[in-house]
């Protein structure tokens, strides 16, 4: 059974940083690319940033290139996206995702089969 956990969530000042991290079980990062889409309330699901396999290559949304960050830790099958600079347009419930292999963009939501629950970040002013 494939489960994605995304923590490190939680409320920060305008400026400010946050890690977030997603634990993949049942498969590995060896041979999955990750991903990270955020939903603010009654916006879509937005792309935010991805890894391929391995760590291989990044991609990142305009939106938050040069403050936000992806990185891969095969051993821990963890996914961890780096926040800094925030600012209050952040704010949305950020969800992680999974996919075998990838070499693309990976800036679909469709092209991902594993999501986990979500984890809520809120940007104050």
């Amino acid at each position: 059974q494939v489960q994605l956990v995304e923590s490190g969530g939680g409320l920060v000042q305008a400026g400010g940083s946050l890690r977030l991290s997603c634990a993949l079980s049942g498969r590995s990062f060896s041979t999955y690319s990750g991903g990270w889409f955020r939903q603010a309330p009654g916006k879509e699901r937005d792309f935010v940033s991805a890894v391929t396999w391995s760590g291989g290559n990044t991609y990142y949304a305009d939106s938050v290139k040069g403050r936000f960050t992806i990185s891969m830790d095969v051993a821990k099958n963890t996914v961890y996206l780096q926040m800094n600079s925030l600012k209050p347009e952040d704010t949305a419930v950020y969800y992680c995702a999974a996919k075998y292999l990838g070499s693309a963009t990976l800036a679909s939501e469709n092209e991902y089969p594993y999501w986990g629950q979500g984890t809520q970040v809120t940007v104050s002013s």
